[in-house]
This record gives C-alpha cells, structure tokens and sequence, in this order.
C-alpha cells in the first residue's frame, strides 16, 4: 500500500469500523497532544485504553492506564503509536503477540517506520501512518471543516460561515459531549445573510 497518501474512503472505514483503541504513549499532562487526541476520541464514545508504563495506578479522563499491550484485558481494534518512529516496530511486535489481533495499527503524526508497516500488513492488518485519528475524524465528520481547514484551499479570506442546508458528513459516531458545535450553529443564525 503507498502509504504517502490514504483515501478518504480508507480512513472513514477504520474510524467507523474501530470501537476500541489502546493509545501507546498517552499523556495525563493536559497539554500534551496526546491528551487532546485521547480526550478527543473518548468523547466520540470510542472504548480508549490509555498505554504508559510511568502512570500505572492513575487514569486519563476516568480510565486506568496500563503498562503495555500486554496487560489489555479485552480485544482491541486498533492500536494508535504516540511515540516516536524508532519505537514502533517494537511495538507492532507487541501488538502482533496479542489474540486476537487488532485490525488496525495507527502511526501518530510523524510517526513512520516501513518495516513496522510491513510487519503488520503480511499479518493482515491495515496501516496507517503520519496521521492523526483526532484531525481525521474531525475533518471528515466536518467538526472542523466550517472553519475552512477542509477547503482544500488556502487563502487570506475567511470562508462564510454555514448556513441553511449545512450538514456533516456522518462518521456514525455519538458525542458524549453532544457532537454539535453550539457556538458556530449560533453564529451562523445571528448573522444576516450576505447575498
């Protein structure tokens, strides 16, 4: 698989077919990416498992972290590397011992290691890498796309705010935090139409 590039098609498949996700190198540290991601992803009603050896006995927003894939007491769909390139083959080793494998192992951005991807399809799991599951589903759910992050365009001026027959682009996926963007949808009906 060229794995410079990923259908929108191919990403949508494996946001709306994982249910749960073990993170390797998740963060309690609130301003960490990984946090964000975690924290992210737990409130789009994902089943997360927070992996970080250094915070045993603590929890990233109500759920135990573990020491390592080895320690998961359930099956896990996906496994989702926020560590470094040069870590993830070991790490898709560990993910390759588990029964039953996952489906998908994720690689964070900048994060990329071919041999580690290798690995992992020739066992039949899909591959991703140098992406982000948070970006990812907030551009394809459209959570972000109002803002013009979708657009595909650059430019200076700032795109119109959605109005009228604006809908987003299900991911088939429930917020617990309700999944609509309140303050936007505000804005939109308090601004006059600029015909």
């Amino acid at each position: 698989m060229n794995h410079d590039t990923y259908s929108d098609i191919y990403i949508r498949e494996i946001l709306n077919g994982v249910k749960t996700i073990a993170m390797v190198g998740a963060s309690p540290v609130n301003v960490r990416p990984s946090y964000f991601a975690f924290k992210y992803l737990a409130e789009r009603g994902y089943d997360m498992i927070p992996i970080n050896p250094g915070q045993v006995g603590k929890a990233l927003v109500g759920k135990p972290f573990v020491a390592s894939l080895k320690d998961i007491d359930r099956p896990v769909d996906m496994v989702d590397i926020f560590r470094n390139s040069a870590a993830a083959e070991a790490i898709v080793d560990d993910a390759l011992a588990m029964s039953p494998l996952p489906k998908i192992i994720w690689m964070q951005l900048g994060v990329r290691n071919d041999a580690a991807a290798a690995k992992a399809e020739a066992a039949g799991l899909k591959v991703v890498m140098n992406r982000c599951p948070k970006i990812e589903y907030g551009r394809l759910s459209s959570e972000i796309s109002w803002m013009g992050v979708n657009s595909r365009t650059l430019s200076s001026k700032r795109a119109p705010i959605p109005t009228g027959s604006f809908q987003r682009m299900s991911l088939n996926r429930s917020s617990i935090s309700g999944g609509h963007t309140g303050a936007a949808d505000r804005a939109a009906q308090d601004k006059p139409d600029q015909a």
